[in-house]
């Protein structure tokens, strides 16, 4: 059997191999270089950054739930001056590519974030977290309406010339709706999906255990959404996919892939097993080994493809 392929192309970010973690689970790379060494996955999407330092949300804001977590964090960061200044110099010393997550709530602070990073090189993409409110249409999430996700990308797009990666929000009624206006206004690759909205509620003190009331989940209970949602993006548009949604173990990343996915990240499943993502290489390592399949990128939409 020839050499096996393990290596994809995330629209126009090259992987050595799909494997990455998910923005907000990995912080800014280093607190898991103990555990993994960087340079063995695909890639690791930094904690999300926004143009001013956020502190967060009021405690509690992390909550478990059967088979994941509710958490309300609030986009907590340094913001993007502090991060170019203290944080980045490190990022650049880590031997694997490098996804900045970015957040914001007007247009503008999507259009100076992007800006910011492609000035001061060391990151090799962009990721576009679209789920937050639009302070200037009422609140809106701009992940929830055609429109709006498709103003952000234009924005963050005119910014930048790294591959923009945006992150849809599973919140809608049609997810392949705001897939399509985002690649039109140039969106490189899609990852999904951004957590689910949910709640819990203490029977003892009769009131909701999150002070922010409502958090996003993730986690293993989320996995047949975003499962189903990544079947549905990666026919309805021509950009690659980046999957993620309570993976755990190689057979879930694998699930993805076949579903679509030409890339997969891990997010609360780092919270459990911080060597998970490494686990999971070696996993699809040896299941291309056994099924005889020489290049990973056969996998990618197997599951529609020959239907």
């Amino acid at each position: 059997m020839s050499e096996l392929n393990l290596g994809v192309n995330l629209g126009g970010l090259e992987l050595k191999n799909p494997v990455t973690t998910c923005s907000g689970t990995y912080g800014f790379g280093e607190e898991y270089a103990s555990y993994v060494e960087p340079s063995a996955l695909g890639a690791i999407a930094l904690k999300g950054l926004t143009r001013e330092p956020r502190l967060g949300n009021a405690m509690p804001r992390l909550v478990e739930t059967p088979s994941g977590i509710l958490n309300a964090i609030g986009l907590q960061n340094p913001g993007i001056e502090e991060f170019v200044s203290s944080y980045l110099p490190k990022i650049r010393k880590l031997n694997t590519k490098v996804i900045a997550n970015i957040s914001g709530n007007t247009l503008e602070d999507y259009a100076y974030t992007a800006w910011t990073l492609d000035e001061s090189k060391g990151v090799d993409a962009i990721e576009v977290n679209i789920s937050c409110p639009n302070v200037k249409q009422g609140g809106i999430q701009f992940g929830t309406n055609p429109s709006m996700a498709a103003e952000v990308t234009k924005a963050v797009r005119g910014h930048t010339t790294l591959p923009v990666i945006v992150k849809l929000s599973p919140n809608v009624t049609d997810i392949t709706e705001i897939a399509k206006a985002v690649v039109a206004e140039g969106a490189d690759a899609l990852s999904l999906i951004n957590t689910l909205l949910g709640m819990a509620i203490d029977i003892q003190t009769r009131k909701p255990v999150l002070a922010n009331v409502m958090g996003g989940l993730s986690g293993p209970a989320v996995k047949p959404v975003a499962l189903r949602m990544v079947w549905q993006v990666s026919q309805a548009v021509p950009v690659p996919v980046l999957g993620m949604g309570g993976i755990i173990n190689a057979g879930d990343a694998l699930e993805f892939m076949l579903a679509g996915a030409t890339a997969i990240a891990v997010g609360t499943g780092n919270f459990v097993n911080p060597a998970v993502t490494l686990e999971i290489v070696e996993g699809i390592t040896r299941y291309c080994q056994e099924n005889g399949v020489s290049d990973v990128r056969e996998l990618i939409g197997a599951a529609w493809k020959g239907r």
